[in-house]
């Protein structure tokens, strides 16, 4: 018995859709859609002001930049993506993480209260104004530190959860570590400029990533324009969420880590996660957000690559009924890529031959690999299309004697 390997270009009229890396992408294992020279920019590219994408350099303002397809988890624009920067506001993307955790968990309900230290009280930076001594609801705490971005919120929510910031940071760096965030570490729960308090970029956006995956019920929080909140009108801080050009998530600024920005955006039924950090002023974070956001969108597409229920090749079987069987992918695949990359695909079908029967409708027995210019992608399990008995003992004698 050998392994067969058949190769198609293009997808050879294959077509389909719906298979998703994103499961891949929200454990960090997700893969890139770089050809040889995007892969090979150079060092100066990023000196320059450039990122890299899988269409090659793109400008940008950005220090810090990572922009993902949230279903298939492909990287479509980085810089300095794994470099640890101050994350300033970002941070209460993690604080976020935990607090909806505690609400699935059912320990802590939306109209909890939860009372006001004096620490959080004097807390500096935003705030959405909490009363000293009063008790605040969770929801409006929530709305506090996702729209208004209150480090006061911040601090009330983490005492209430752990009892002090101390112990609540020693949670947010569990998680993280949970999360697969290597570059990321906290000193406390609202982003405040600390010594040893960092992300970067990409962890920023997978973060965003598994916000919107492990809580569709409380993502809405973010993409609230507005709220009021002791008879106090507060606007989402985030302009692409005012102008309705994104659903979410956050914006944050320190001297040293500049302006920042995480938005997600959904068109068409395709999602993006972005964050940028290390921008001059808010105009540039809203522009550049903007602009990106755009380039993200314009410049990708989803190619239709194989389709379950297609037969991709007719196996020889050994003793078997039939003398051949019909073989497929086990479910609808799609890659996103570049447009006018369609036809640099390529896809391989991996199995052993001939298939010993019987065979079971279903059955995987082998694999099929979708590539871009030679370079690794993905595999799916191949399956046989339809059941084939065995021969019985004069079946097989009979077999044997015509061989």
């Amino acid at each position: 018995m050998h392994t067969r390997r058949f190769l198609l270009a293009g997808g050879v009229a294959l077509a389909g859709s719906g298979y998703s890396l994103a499961a891949q992408a929200r454990k960090g294992h997700a893969p890139s859609l770089k050809k040889n020279h995007a892969a090979e920019a150079s060092a100066a590219d990023v000196s320059t002001g450039a990122a890299i994408t899988p269409v090659g350099p793109v400008d940008t303002v950005a220090r810090w930049a990572c922009i993902l397809d949230y279903d298939s988890g492909s990287v479509l624009l980085e810089k300095a993506a794994d470099e640890r920067m101050p994350p300033s506001s970002l941070t209460k993307m993690m604080t976020a993480y935990i607090t909806f955790e505690m609400l699935r968990s059912g320990r802590l309900k939306l109209d909890q209260s939860l009372p006001v230290s004096e620490r959080a009280w004097r807390m500096q930076g935003s705030r959405m104004f909490v009363p000293l001594g009063a008790s605040v609801p969770v929801q409006d705490l929530i709305q506090g530190m996702v729209i208004q971005s209150g480090n006061d919120a911040c601090i009330v929510v983490a005492e209430g959860i752990s009892g002090s910031e101390e112990q609540f940071v020693a949670l947010m760096n569990a998680t993280a570590e949970k999360l697969g965030l290597k570059n990321s570490h906290f000193m406390n729960a609202t982003g405040w400029p600390a010594e040893g308090h960092y992300m970067s970029a990409r962890d920023v956006a997978y973060l965003a990533v598994r916000l919107i995956h492990d809580f569709p019920e409380y993502y809405h929080f973010f993409s609230e324009k507005e709220f009021f909140f002791n008879k106090i009108r507060q606007e989402n801080r985030n302009t692409l969420v005012v102008k309705g050009l994104a659903d979410g998530l956050k914006t944050g600024h320190t001297d040293a880590g500049g302006f920042g920005l995480c938005a997600s955006s959904l068109r068409d039924g395709r999602r993006v996660v972005m964050a940028l950090n290390g921008m001059p002023t808010s105009s540039a974070r809203a522009r550049e957000g903007e602009r990106l956001l755009g380039w993200s969108f314009a410049n990708f597409e989803t190619a239709k690559i194989l389709e379950h229920g297609t037969v991709v090749t007719q196996a020889p079987v050994w003793m078997g009924h039939e003398k051949t069987v019909p073989l497929m992918v086990a479910q609808d695949v799609s890659l996103l890529l570049p447009h006018g990359w369609r036809n640099d695909t390529h896809v391989s079908f991996d199995y052993q031959s001939p298939l010993p029967a019987p065979l079971v409708q279903g059955q995987a027995v082998g694999t099929v690999t979708i590539a871009l210019s030679g370079n690794r992608q993905m595999t799916v399990p191949l399956i046989v299309g339809q059941s084939v008995q065995a021969l019985g003992v004069f079946g097989r004698a009979a077999r044997r004697m015509h061989l």
